[in-house]
């Protein structure tokens, strides 16, 4: 089977890049009004003549996820196992580059680590590491991800990319889903901030989202680390055209988008290309449009005053009181955090803020029978 790769082969970017800033007026009206989106509906919904239409974009996309999710929002949060990281990358706080405190949870401290959560009223888990192969890999998964499946409703991984049958075996061991970001589709300026270690093989980690959906993996996540590029409009269409891709090899899988922002962190570098506030609405509405039935996530790099007014428009999945750091829930350390976040609210407040606005917060839709019958 073919994977993405072949059709991203196809995408020149500075001809999309072109295409999508030549985009007028009546190309994103007739987006807005479209009943399904085109590819060259979303690249004009992503131009620079869609920011004149915020409000009527707004309101379609609030439409949209009001008609598929009524007015829910599920909750999530992360956790930390490890910041081990065996690759060297200019944006990232757990680059094996930069001098930190390096932590890996051992069994206890998972154990605390889950009670703490467990305790806020979490049941959907994010389970994160750095890029550690030998000492953060799968035989670190298969000794700690059972114990951990049997105290949440769902778990998720944001981990580094890995094969069909490590997916395979990780499903069998509880995993529902796989977060994987490509950080930039630009190969070029891809190397220029992946330095060292297997983060370097572009290729590799573009398939993987092909890889877990052989692997039957019931939940994929996608996105771009906006900023990274010199076009933040260009690698949010490469998100755009792997979601379609994937949705149509791969339907059985649920799909996911997130919207990261570069966020300060230990080495950290300047944004290649700025998105601000409105932009980041434009891009989310417009991802509404183009896949109404996918969840759009919101993650705490964002401001409370931000996310409390972009929630209620578009987005059906959002975390709270994330901690970027092994063990920073049961105890809290700062110096070892991946990134530091915006919203550092706690659930309860951030829960107290969606229901002032008439939606109600899910601590749990989904158990493990759910994503188990096939097995």
């Amino acid at each position: 089977m073919s994977t993405f790769t072949e059709r991203w082969r196809q995408l020149d970017w500075d001809d999309i890049r072109l295409r999508i800033n030549s985009k007028t007026s009546a190309d994103v009206e007739r987006a807005i009004s479209a009943r399904q989106l085109t590819r060259d509906d979303m690249m004009a919904l992503l131009s620079p003549a869609a920011s004149a239409y915020l409000e009527p974009l707004a309101q379609r996309a609030q439409r949209l996820t009001r008609q598929r999710f009524g007015n829910t929002v599920s909750f999530y949060v992360p956790l930390y196992l490890s910041n081990l990281c065996a690759n060297d990358c200019t944006y990232c706080g757990f680059s094996m580059s930069n001098r930190i405190k390096r932590k890996t949870l051992d069994a206890q401290e998972i154990e605390r680590e889950c009670t703490a959560i467990r305790e806020m009223g979490f049941e959907h888990l994010l389970l994160v590491t750095g890029e550690h192969q030998k000492k953060v890999g799968m035989d670190y998964f298969r000794q700690h991800l059972p114990a951990i499946r049997r105290r949440f409703a769902s778990l998720q991984m944001e981990v580094q990319p890995m094969s069909q049958a490590d997916y395979a075996e990780l499903k069998t061991l509880g995993l529902d889903g796989v977060m994987v970001y490509q950080e930039t589709y630009h190969e070029a300026m891809y190397a220029q901030h992946h330095l060292k270690g297997n983060k370097q093989d572009f290729v590799w980690r573009l398939e993987t989202p092909d890889r877990l959906g052989k692997a039957g993996i019931d939940k994929i996540g996608l996105g771009a680390l906006i900023g990274l590029s010199d076009s933040w409009r260009v690698d949010c269409y490469m998100v755009a055209e792997h979601l379609l891709w994937l949705q149509q090899h791969y339907w059985k899988s649920r799909y996911s988008i997130s919207f990261p922002r570069l966020r300060p962190c230990a080495g950290g570098i300047e944004p290649a290309s700025i998105m601000d506030e409105r932009q980041l609405v434009q891009v989310i509405c417009a991802f509404r449009l183009l896949a109404p039935e996918v969840e759009l996530s919101l993650s705490t790099r964002e401001s409370p005053w931000f996310r409390d007014r972009v929630i209620p428009l578009a987005i059906n999945n959002v975390s709270a009181f994330s901690k970027t750091q092994p063990g920073g829930y049961a105890d809290d350390h700062p110096e070892l955090e991946q990134f530091a976040p915006h919203d550092g609210r706690r659930p309860e407040e951030v829960a107290s803020a969606l229901i002032a606005q008439g939606l109600q917060p899910i601590w749990k839709d989904w158990d493990s029978w759910l994503g188990r019958a096939s097995q």
